[in-house]
């Protein structure tokens, strides 16, 4: 019999040998996708313990709290001028349901101050403050959802207000609208007669069940798509949101159970004690929606589920390559279309993450190569006449050294061979290319799928 220590290592072994050795397209359909499921589990803990999915959840129960009260306060003003506002209550209700009664009297105080506000006679001043700050929380989730999607950049002012106002004055009013309308649509007299008639009263029954479940799922899938800024394909978020929203509801159930069974920090904390399990429970909720982003992502970008956590340096000939192809395309659709390419279609054709992308796209920026757009999303024009441009000039500015890489080089004790040497090396590259011109590479026809394949 093996010991624990045994089993111990064998499971150490399997997971750091093992697991990521072994080509899974090999195996058997079962065993694929388990292999698959373990390494998306591990990365998975791995970025859990990681701790900075801890810190942006926290930080995201800090900024939630303050601002709440802002952000319920415009969508009840926007929701008012509809009818509608009556099902916020409800809805928050819902939201802290695992919180027993005490998620009751902090919504009823909560919709207290809401009504309280008077945002008419906040004036200018007090309404673009009120704004700023429901702006400002949602900027906050963004730099979270970037984070997991290895986004460096942000939206942009104008971005920020056009996008993120027309989710909050907009979007609540869709979701209680249709809402309403479901509702109104299962008391009608059609819907109740068939009802009444088994085994399709058992099935609504079964399937109105389900629907707090499916609308978990729909608002997370919008999250998702939304809140980050790159591309995220609805597959993959529809896949994160599932496992979300899965996690989302089973956390509820057994926080429920811990709050039913949390006398003890009323006798500790006093008054204390509710807002305490609030922000305990909204930090379990901002987790659970950043780990299903998680899951997202490496849906997406499966090539990014590896052993270790390290991004995969580029070496400087695939740095040299991203960077030709990159400015092959772009020169491309200028020569045929005189349409700029944005990052999204960049990476569509490089079949690339977009933080590559993005990465290469900055260096070419800063070798004063290309220039961004100021159109939303950002697209990249040519900073040269491609037609004056050699391909032998771009390599030569692309393997320029920036500032710290010239200090090393003028520490650098020389071998006068090795020049020569590397002198040779450049040389041939130049009399090779034989002035061949970024316009006249763009101009080349690409072969067909057939001729690659054959070639």
């Amino acid at each position: 019999m093996h010991s624990p220590a045994g089993y111990y290592t064998q499971i150490k072994r399997f997971l750091l040998n093992e697991l990521w050795r072994t080509d899974v397209e090999s195996l058997g359909w079962l065993q694929r996708y388990a292999y698959k499921l373990i390494r998306l589990l591990f990365v998975l803990v791995r970025e859990f313990a990681n701790g900075q999915l801890n810190l942006r959840a926290m930080s995201l129960v800090y900024t939630t709290l303050l601002s709440m009260v802002p952000l319920l306060a415009v969508s009840f003003s926007v929701l008012k001028a509809f009818g509608v506002h009556n099902q916020i209550e409800p809805l928050l209700l819902g939201l802290v349901e695992p919180l027993g009664e005490k998620g009751d009297e902090i919504v009823f105080n909560i919709l207290g101050f809401v009504e309280n506000m008077k945002v008419g006679v906040l004036g200018s001043v007090g309404l673009a403050l009120l704004l700023y700050t429901v702006i400002s929380l949602i900027q906050k989730v963004e730099v979270s959802f970037n984070y997991v999607w290895h986004t460096k950049s942000s939206r942009s002012l104008s971005r920020r207000f056009s996008d993120y106002l027309s989710v909050i004055m907009v979007g609540p009013v869709l979701v209680f609208s249709a809402i309403g309308l479901t509702a109104s649509m299962m008391r009608s007299e059609v819907v109740q007669t068939i009802v009444s008639i088994e085994p399709f009263g058992s099935l609504v029954v079964f399937v109105s069940k389900l629907v707090p479940f499916f609308l978990v799922i729909l608002a997370f899938s919008f999250v998702y798509v939304f809140v980050p800024n790159t591309k995220v394909k609805f597959s993959s978020a529809l896949v994160g949101a599932v496992v979300g929203g899965a996690l989302w509801q089973t956390s509820g159930l057994v926080f429920a159970e811990f709050a039913s069974s949390s006398t003890k920090y009323a006798a500790i904390y006093s008054g204390f004690a509710i807002l305490i399990m609030f922000m305990i429970w909204l930090y379990l909720s901002w987790l659970v929606l950043l780990l299903g982003a998680q899951v997202a992502y490496y849906h997406q970008y499966p090539e990014q589920i590896r052993l270790s956590s390290q991004r995969v340096p580029l070496s400087g000939r695939f740095r040299e390559q991203m960077g030709l192809l990159i400015m092959y395309w772009i020169t491309n659709r200028f020569v045929h279309e005189g349409k700029p390419l944005s990052l999204e279609s960049l990476t569509q054709k490089l079949y690339m993450p977009g933080d590559r992308v993005g990465e290469t796209l900055q260096l070419l920026q800063e070798r004063g190569l290309l220039l961004e757009s100021g159109s939303e999303p950002p697209t990249y024009l040519l900073a040269h006449d491609p037609a004056n441009l050699t391909v032998a000039e771009l390599m030569e500015i692309m393997r320029q050294p920036d500032d710290e890489q010239v200090v090393m080089e003028n520490r650098l004790i020389s071998v006068p061979q090795v020049d020569a040497l590397m002198q040779e090396v450049e040389r041939g590259i130049r009399e090779h290319l034989d002035g061949m011109t970024l316009r006249e590479l763009a101009l080349q026809p690409l072969p067909d799928a057939g001729e690659k394949a054959g070639g």
